[in-house]
Protein backbone atom coordinates (compact mmCIF):
# COMPACT_ATOMS: atom_id res chain seq x y z
CA UNK A 1 0.00 0.00 0.00
CA UNK A 2 1.26 3.48 -0.90
CA UNK A 3 0.24 7.07 -0.29
CA UNK A 4 0.81 10.08 -2.53
CA UNK A 5 1.42 13.70 -1.62
CA UNK A 6 0.95 16.44 -4.22
CA UNK A 7 2.18 20.00 -3.73
CA UNK A 8 0.92 22.73 -6.08
CA UNK A 9 3.30 25.69 -5.81
CA UNK A 10 3.60 29.03 -7.57
CA UNK A 11 6.30 27.91 -10.00
CA UNK A 12 5.98 24.12 -10.07
CA UNK A 13 4.10 21.09 -8.82
CA UNK A 14 5.69 18.14 -7.05
CA UNK A 15 4.47 14.65 -6.24
CA UNK A 16 5.97 12.02 -3.95
CA UNK A 17 4.88 8.50 -3.04
CA UNK A 18 5.53 6.85 0.34
CA UNK A 19 5.11 3.30 1.60
CA UNK A 20 3.39 2.31 4.84
CA UNK A 21 6.64 2.81 6.80
CA UNK A 22 6.92 6.39 5.55
CA UNK A 23 9.78 5.69 3.13
CA UNK A 24 9.74 7.73 -0.08
CA UNK A 25 9.67 5.44 -3.12
CA UNK A 26 9.00 7.85 -6.00
CA UNK A 27 8.99 11.55 -6.82
CA UNK A 28 8.48 13.85 -9.82
CA UNK A 29 8.01 17.54 -10.57
CA UNK A 30 7.05 19.88 -13.41
CA UNK A 31 7.71 23.60 -13.88
CA UNK A 32 5.08 25.93 -15.30
CA UNK A 33 5.00 29.57 -16.41
CA UNK A 34 3.97 32.42 -14.14
CA UNK A 35 2.65 35.16 -16.40
CA UNK A 36 2.82 38.86 -15.60
CA UNK A 37 0.51 41.49 -17.05
CA UNK A 38 1.14 45.20 -17.69
CA UNK A 39 -1.41 46.22 -15.03
CA UNK A 40 0.35 44.41 -12.16
CA UNK A 41 -1.17 40.97 -12.60
CA UNK A 42 0.57 37.66 -11.85
CA UNK A 43 -1.30 34.66 -13.20
CA UNK A 44 -1.16 30.92 -13.74
CA UNK A 45 -3.06 28.96 -16.36
CA UNK A 46 -5.06 26.55 -14.13
CA UNK A 47 -5.48 23.99 -16.91
CA UNK A 48 -1.72 23.90 -17.48
CA UNK A 49 -1.16 23.49 -13.73
CA UNK A 50 -3.67 20.63 -13.42
CA UNK A 51 -2.28 18.89 -16.52
CA UNK A 52 1.20 19.06 -14.97
CA UNK A 53 -0.20 17.68 -11.70
CA UNK A 54 -1.66 14.72 -13.58
CA UNK A 55 1.71 14.23 -15.32
CA UNK A 56 3.71 14.08 -12.06
CA UNK A 57 1.19 11.65 -10.55
CA UNK A 58 1.49 9.35 -13.57
CA UNK A 59 5.29 9.59 -13.52
CA UNK A 60 5.33 8.55 -9.86
CA UNK A 61 2.85 5.69 -10.21
CA UNK A 62 4.57 4.34 -13.35
CA UNK A 63 7.58 3.39 -11.25
CA UNK A 64 5.51 1.36 -8.77
CA UNK A 65 4.57 -1.38 -11.19
CA UNK A 66 1.09 -1.80 -9.70
CA UNK A 67 -1.96 0.28 -8.82
CA UNK A 68 -1.12 0.42 -5.13
CA UNK A 69 -1.75 4.07 -4.19
CA UNK A 70 -4.63 4.00 -1.69
CA UNK A 71 -4.83 7.63 -0.67
CA UNK A 72 -3.53 11.10 -1.43
CA UNK A 73 -3.43 14.63 -0.02
CA UNK A 74 -2.83 17.99 -1.68
CA UNK A 75 -0.89 20.92 -0.26
CA UNK A 76 -0.74 24.16 -2.20
CA UNK A 77 0.09 27.83 -2.38
CA UNK A 78 -2.31 30.14 -0.60
CA UNK A 79 -4.71 32.81 -1.91
CA UNK A 80 -4.75 31.88 -5.63
CA UNK A 81 -8.18 30.94 -6.95
CA UNK A 82 -9.80 29.83 -10.20
CA UNK A 83 -13.35 30.64 -11.33
CA UNK A 84 -15.04 27.64 -12.98
CA UNK A 85 -18.40 27.32 -14.72
CA UNK A 86 -21.13 24.73 -14.14
CA UNK A 87 -19.34 22.23 -16.39
CA UNK A 88 -16.07 22.72 -14.50
CA UNK A 89 -14.43 24.73 -17.28
CA UNK A 90 -11.90 27.41 -16.34
CA UNK A 91 -13.23 30.93 -16.89
CA UNK A 92 -10.10 32.98 -16.12
CA UNK A 93 -6.46 32.58 -15.08
CA UNK A 94 -5.64 32.08 -11.41
CA UNK A 95 -4.57 35.31 -9.69
CA UNK A 96 -1.62 34.27 -7.49
CA UNK A 97 -0.24 35.77 -4.28
CA UNK A 98 1.94 38.40 -5.98
CA UNK A 99 -0.87 39.75 -8.19
CA UNK A 100 -1.16 43.41 -7.12
CA UNK A 101 -4.22 44.51 -9.12
CA UNK A 102 -6.22 44.14 -5.90
CA UNK A 103 -4.19 46.81 -4.06
CA UNK A 104 -6.87 49.57 -4.30
CA UNK A 105 -9.43 47.19 -2.80
CA UNK A 106 -7.10 46.23 0.05
CA UNK A 107 -6.74 49.91 0.83
CA UNK A 108 -10.40 50.96 0.55
CA UNK A 109 -12.59 47.96 1.48
CA UNK A 110 -11.31 47.41 5.06
CA UNK A 111 -12.03 51.06 5.88
CA UNK A 112 -15.71 50.39 5.21
CA UNK A 113 -15.93 46.89 6.71
CA UNK A 114 -13.54 47.63 9.58
CA UNK A 115 -9.87 46.61 9.61
CA UNK A 116 -9.85 45.29 13.19
CA UNK A 117 -13.19 43.54 12.62
CA UNK A 118 -11.73 41.80 9.59
CA UNK A 119 -8.67 40.73 11.59
CA UNK A 120 -10.73 39.39 14.51
CA UNK A 121 -12.77 37.19 12.15
CA UNK A 122 -10.06 35.96 9.79
CA UNK A 123 -6.80 36.27 11.73
CA UNK A 124 -5.30 37.87 8.62
CA UNK A 125 -3.77 41.32 8.28
CA UNK A 126 -4.59 43.66 5.41
CA UNK A 127 -2.68 42.84 2.21
CA UNK A 128 -3.65 42.71 -1.49
CA UNK A 129 -2.51 39.08 -1.74
CA UNK A 130 -5.65 37.74 -0.08
CA UNK A 131 -8.43 36.13 -2.10
CA UNK A 132 -11.06 38.54 -0.77
CA UNK A 133 -9.46 41.54 -2.46
CA UNK A 134 -8.74 39.63 -5.67
CA UNK A 135 -12.41 38.62 -5.85
CA UNK A 136 -13.42 42.27 -5.43
CA UNK A 137 -11.15 43.17 -8.35
CA UNK A 138 -12.59 40.35 -10.47
CA UNK A 139 -16.15 41.38 -9.66
CA UNK A 140 -15.50 44.94 -10.91
CA UNK A 141 -13.17 44.22 -13.83
CA UNK A 142 -14.46 40.86 -15.09
CA UNK A 143 -18.21 41.06 -14.31
CA UNK A 144 -19.10 38.42 -16.92
CA UNK A 145 -16.72 35.95 -15.25
CA UNK A 146 -18.13 36.81 -11.81
CA UNK A 147 -21.69 36.15 -12.97
CA UNK A 148 -20.90 32.98 -14.90
CA UNK A 149 -18.71 31.34 -12.25
CA UNK A 150 -20.37 28.40 -10.52
CA UNK A 151 -17.49 28.17 -8.03
CA UNK A 152 -14.30 29.92 -7.02
CA UNK A 153 -11.74 27.25 -6.09
CA UNK A 154 -8.23 27.39 -4.63
CA UNK A 155 -5.75 24.89 -6.04
CA UNK A 156 -6.32 22.22 -3.38
CA UNK A 157 -10.06 22.11 -4.02
CA UNK A 158 -9.68 22.66 -7.79
CA UNK A 159 -7.47 19.57 -8.01
CA UNK A 160 -10.01 17.57 -6.01
CA UNK A 161 -12.74 18.77 -8.37
CA UNK A 162 -10.72 17.64 -11.41
CA UNK A 163 -10.23 14.25 -9.70
CA UNK A 164 -14.01 13.82 -9.49
CA UNK A 165 -14.32 14.75 -5.81
CA UNK A 166 -16.91 17.15 -4.41
CA UNK A 167 -14.37 19.87 -3.57
CA UNK A 168 -13.39 20.46 0.06
CA UNK A 169 -10.87 22.99 1.32
CA UNK A 170 -8.71 22.48 4.39
CA UNK A 171 -9.13 24.89 7.28
CA UNK A 172 -5.53 26.05 6.91
CA UNK A 173 -5.96 26.95 3.23
CA UNK A 174 -9.40 28.50 3.78
CA UNK A 175 -7.70 30.71 6.36
CA UNK A 176 -5.59 32.27 3.59
CA UNK A 177 -8.62 33.57 1.67
CA UNK A 178 -9.69 36.24 4.21
CA UNK A 179 -13.21 34.85 3.84
CA UNK A 180 -12.96 32.29 6.65
CA UNK A 181 -13.84 32.60 10.33
CA UNK A 182 -10.80 30.96 11.92
CA UNK A 183 -12.46 30.51 15.33
CA UNK A 184 -15.85 29.20 14.14
CA UNK A 185 -14.27 27.26 11.25
CA UNK A 186 -16.78 28.27 8.63
CA UNK A 187 -17.08 30.81 5.83
CA UNK A 188 -17.83 34.19 7.42
CA UNK A 189 -21.42 35.23 6.72
CA UNK A 190 -20.52 38.86 7.45
CA UNK A 191 -17.73 38.97 4.90
CA UNK A 192 -19.55 36.96 2.23
CA UNK A 193 -22.65 39.15 2.60
CA UNK A 194 -20.54 42.27 2.14
CA UNK A 195 -18.92 40.67 -0.92
CA UNK A 196 -22.33 39.48 -2.21
CA UNK A 197 -20.99 35.94 -2.54
CA UNK A 198 -22.97 32.83 -1.63
CA UNK A 199 -21.05 30.18 0.39
CA UNK A 200 -22.20 27.47 -2.04
CA UNK A 201 -19.87 29.05 -4.61
CA UNK A 202 -16.94 27.99 -2.41
CA UNK A 203 -15.62 24.56 -1.41
CA UNK A 204 -16.62 22.78 1.83
CA UNK A 205 -14.23 23.64 4.69
CA UNK A 206 -12.84 20.56 6.49
CA UNK A 207 -10.02 20.03 9.02
CA UNK A 208 -6.74 18.75 7.60
CA UNK A 209 -6.63 14.96 7.33
CA UNK A 210 -10.34 14.45 6.72
CA UNK A 211 -11.53 12.41 3.76
CA UNK A 212 -13.01 14.69 1.08
CA UNK A 213 -14.03 11.87 -1.26
CA UNK A 214 -12.74 9.26 -3.69
CA UNK A 215 -11.07 9.71 -7.08
CA UNK A 216 -13.23 8.93 -10.10
CA UNK A 217 -12.45 5.23 -10.90
CA UNK A 218 -11.79 5.78 -14.61
CA UNK A 219 -9.41 8.66 -13.89
CA UNK A 220 -7.71 6.68 -11.12
CA UNK A 221 -6.99 3.92 -13.65
CA UNK A 222 -5.64 6.45 -16.16
CA UNK A 223 -3.33 7.94 -13.51
CA UNK A 224 -2.14 4.53 -12.26
CA UNK A 225 -3.71 5.01 -8.84
CA UNK A 226 -5.47 2.34 -6.80
CA UNK A 227 -9.04 1.26 -7.49
CA UNK A 228 -10.61 3.20 -4.61
CA UNK A 229 -8.37 6.13 -3.81
CA UNK A 230 -9.44 8.43 -1.00
CA UNK A 231 -8.42 12.11 -1.02
CA UNK A 232 -7.85 13.87 2.29
CA UNK A 233 -7.67 17.57 2.95
CA UNK A 234 -4.07 18.62 3.51
CA UNK A 235 -3.62 22.38 3.56
CA UNK A 236 -1.72 25.53 2.86
CA UNK A 237 1.87 24.67 1.98
CA UNK A 238 3.52 26.43 4.95
CA UNK A 239 1.58 24.60 7.73
CA UNK A 240 2.01 21.35 5.77
CA UNK A 241 5.76 21.99 5.66
CA UNK A 242 5.69 22.64 9.41
CA UNK A 243 3.93 19.30 9.94
CA UNK A 244 6.47 17.50 7.75
CA UNK A 245 9.38 19.13 9.56
CA UNK A 246 7.98 18.11 12.96
CA UNK A 247 6.89 21.57 14.12
CA UNK A 248 3.64 20.47 15.75
CA UNK A 249 4.02 21.59 19.37
CA UNK A 250 3.73 25.08 20.84
CA UNK A 251 7.03 26.94 20.82
CA UNK A 252 8.44 25.25 17.72
CA UNK A 253 8.71 26.89 14.30
CA UNK A 254 10.08 26.40 10.81
CA UNK A 255 11.88 28.80 8.49
CA UNK A 256 11.05 28.21 4.82
CA UNK A 257 12.60 29.63 1.65
CA UNK A 258 10.92 29.28 -1.75
CA UNK A 259 8.90 31.67 -3.87
CA UNK A 260 8.02 33.16 -0.46
CA UNK A 261 10.26 33.48 2.61
CA UNK A 262 8.24 32.52 5.68
CA UNK A 263 8.52 31.76 9.38
CA UNK A 264 5.76 29.47 10.69
CA UNK A 265 5.53 29.11 14.48
CA UNK A 266 3.15 26.63 16.09
CA UNK A 267 0.92 27.99 18.87
CA UNK A 268 -1.18 26.17 21.46
CA UNK A 269 -4.24 28.34 20.74
CA UNK A 270 -5.20 31.33 18.55
CA UNK A 271 -3.61 34.60 19.63
CA UNK A 272 -4.99 37.96 18.47
CA UNK A 273 -3.35 41.25 19.41
CA UNK A 274 -2.83 44.75 18.07
CA UNK A 275 0.93 44.19 18.13
CA UNK A 276 0.66 41.11 15.90
CA UNK A 277 -1.82 42.82 13.58
CA UNK A 278 0.22 46.00 13.19
CA UNK A 279 3.36 43.97 12.49
CA UNK A 280 1.60 41.87 9.85
CA UNK A 281 1.57 38.50 11.65
CA UNK A 282 -1.35 36.25 10.70
CA UNK A 283 -3.12 33.59 12.79
CA UNK A 284 -4.78 30.56 11.21
CA UNK A 285 -5.09 26.78 11.50
CA UNK A 286 -2.16 24.38 11.59
CA UNK A 287 -2.32 21.31 9.40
Amino acid sequence: MHYLGLDIGTSRCKAAVFDEQGRQVAEAYRMYDLRFTDDGGAELDPDEVIDDCFAVIKECTSSLGERSVAGMGISCQGEAFTPVDRAGRTLAPAMVTSDLRSLPYAEAWPRVFGEERLYRITGQTIHPMFTLFKLLWLKDHRPAVWEKAEKFLCFEDLMQYRLGVDPAISWSLAGRTMLFDVLQHRWSEEILDALELSPDRLARPLPSGHVAGKVDPALAAELGLGREVFVVTAGHDQPCAALGAGSTTAGSAIYAMGTVECITPALEKPVFSDILRKNNYCIYDHA
